[in-house]
């Protein structure tokens, strides 16, 4: 009895060793995987020095397009601010020096566009630096087909785009008047009361931000979710036809609408009776309606109906608030500006360099042994540099420009007197959508002979 009774003590302490074991197991996993999430949470995303409640930068305004200095692993390069993009990507290695991406694997990309997939680069752990923010484990991909480079489109260097990463752990002030962007910390931004500010809760997903917003036509009042774009300088896509189809197919043209990463995207322009964020109406709003061929095979949140781009962003400083799901909005004087969109029918692209030589006259002065007399000689001297070539990369059938002649693959001489080179590429496409009825002249080369192109702005829409 005595040996049995040690035996069944014995299997009793066995017992309760094996499950208090299997408790501290079970333990020390909880353990590890909180200190994994919590540690690999703190150290994604962008965040500004401890002690550092915000920082304040400069941007360019390029086509209603936010463009950013941003370090990548020691590189200074220029970058489009996006918020349309889930991930960082990297066009234009061409133009790099020396850039250094760390573990790197091949992978297949696809977006907007006509095309298919693309090849491209997944880069692990980089660091990468906006203002005084830095992120220490960045993730970029990077896409090597030429017919992507955003630097030819926008007429300065554009190596890539930052959107999600760049947002989600701070606070973002964008002033478009100011060309300023502000970076808070989430726990030290307190918004300010005012009478022209909105603040609207964001809905997420797939890494993207979207806001309701009421379009307003002829047959249709209805809320519709549009993802908030940056990089888009257009107003709005819309990709449900229904208000096309019922109220504007007699006002709307064929037009190229924009570069995706899989090609081309084509479709349809309009203008939009009324759209309203809130309280904030605005009227003739521009439209674009994106072909189903740019979109198949394109994987969209659910209920997503369409985009809201920097030709509406652009009239408002915007507050991006990722922690708090929040956006706010303050109307600027920019706010009533009519919506207008390129009457050329012309879309140029930056297309290499060419030689010019600039007439300079050198002034030389000799004194003569005369006390105050001088011999002033004047020679002509000329100046040789490089400068930008601007080419026709599409045209739109039967606009003024089509109608006058132009062709694709004509290089832009010089735009109403004025040398092309002497303009920047965004001040041409300014000067296309300015206002109806005025005269552009273009001399234009093409197979070596220059011929001069004239005709008016026009709008379409009466």
């Amino acid at each position: 009895m005595i040996q049995i009774s040690a035996l069944l003590i014995f299997l009793f302490i066995l017992t309760l060793l094996k499950f208090a074991i299997q408790i501290i197991h079970q333990y020390l996993i909880f353990c590890l995987l909180f200190c994994f999430f919590t540690n690999g949470f703190s150290q994604t995303g962008f965040s500004l020095p401890e002690g550092v409640e915000k920082d304040k930068l400069s941007f360019q305004l390029i086509n209603n397009l936010v463009v950013i200095p941003v370090e990548v692993n020691g590189t200074k390069l220029t970058f489009l601010l996006d918020t349309g993009v889930s991930s960082t990507m990297m066009f234009s290695l061409s133009e790099v020096d020396s850039l250094q991406l760390n573990n790197t694997q091949s992978v297949r990309l696809r977006g907007l566009g006509e095309g298919g997939s693309i090849p491209a680069l997944k880069s692990n752990n980089n660091i990468l630096k906006i203002g005084k923010a830095i992120d220490k484990n960045h993730t970029i991909y990077v896409v090597f087909d030429k017919s992507l480079n955003l630097s030819t489109r926008m007429g300065i260097p554009i190596h890539g785009i930052v959107g999600y990463d760049f947002f989600k752990n701070l606070v973002v002030k964008t002033n478009y008047n100011a060309r300023k962007i502000t970076l808070f910390q989430p726990d030290k931004f307190e918004a300010k009361n005012c009478n022209k500010c909105q603040k609207f809760p964001l809905i997420f997903q797939n890494k993207k931000a979207y806001l309701p917003v009421n379009i307003h036509s002829k047959s249709i009042d209805e809320k519709t979710m549009l993802l908030i774009d940056s990089g888009s300088s257009d107003a709005i896509w819309l990709f449900d036809n229904n208000v096309l189809k019922n109220d504007l197919q007699n006002k709307s043209f064929d037009d190229f609408l924009g570069l995706g990463l899989s090609g081309e995207i084509n479709g349809k322009r309009s203008k939009l009776p009324k759209l309203s964020i809130g309280n904030f109406l605005l009227t003739q709003v521009k439209v674009a309606f994106p072909d189903e061929e740019s979109m198949e095979n394109i994987k969209f949140f659910e209920e997503r109906d369409g985009s809201l781009g920097g030709e509406i962003l652009r009239r408002f400083t915007v507050i991006m608030d990722y922690p708090s799901k929040q956006v706010i909005l303050k109307k600027n004087n920019k706010f009533k500006d009519p919506f207008h969109y390129n009457m050329s029918g012309l879309v140029l692209k930056h297309d290499g360099v060419i030689v010019v030589k600039d007439k300079k006259s050198k002034f030389d002065e000799q004194e003569f042994e005369q006390k105050g007399a001088s011999n002033i000689s004047i020679s002509t001297v000329y100046e040789y540099h490089l400068a930008p070539k601007f080419v026709v990369s599409e045209i739109r059938k039967e606009s003024p420009a089509f109608k006058a002649g132009v062709k694709v693959g004509d290089e832009i001489v010089s735009v109403n007197g004025k040398a092309a080179y002497r303009y920047q590429l965004n001040e041409i496409i300014g000067l296309f959508a300015s206002k109806a009825g005025k005269r552009i002249s273009l001399k234009i080369k093409r197979k070596g002979v220059v011929s001069t192109k004239k005709f008016t702005l026009t709008e379409v829409f009466k």
